[in-house]
């Protein structure tokens, strides 16, 4: 199963403070066992939600929305992708995270919707293009 692990944003990442580099020498080493235990996809770090934009949807409008945004603790200050058994075995892993930020902080873990999910409304005409599309995404 892939899920996602998303590390909180606080207000010193909602600030840009940077990791000391203690810390990313600590993140670095558990990327790295990660990698070596062939679960980590991917992974970033995000910049303060100041410098981003959002995008709101109504119908066909489109409204763009300037950063910073509020409610610090629900933004996302990093990211993962990973690949595991089931759940138990990503909240493990998180469990051995370095904590990412100076003080407390969180990391949420959602599972990925996989194709299976859609139920009828994924065709396998819609089947067979994602799966061309993760082809070719894949290979960048």
């Amino acid at each position: 199963m892939r899920v996602m692990v998303m590390v909180k944003a606080t207000a010193d990442s909602e600030a840009g403070a940077m990791p000391t580099t203690e810390l990313l020498q600590a993140m670095t080493s558990f990327n790295d066992e990660l990698v070596k235990a062939g679960v980590m996809l991917a992974g970033e770090g995000l910049r303060p939600s100041s410098q981003g934009k959002r995008v709101a949807f109504d119908g066909p409008r489109r409204a763009v929305i300037d950063g910073p945004f509020a409610e610090t603790r629900e933004l996302v200050a990093g990211f993962w992708l990973w690949e595991v058994k089931d759940m138990a075995e990503a909240v493990e892993w998180v469990k051995r995270c370095p904590n990412p930020m100076p003080g407390p902080s969180e990391i949420e873990i959602r599972p990925v919707v996989e194709a299976g999910d859609f139920g009828e409304a994924m065709t396998e005409e819609l089947g067979e293009q994602i799966q061309r599309l993760r082809e070719q995404t894949a290979g960048r």
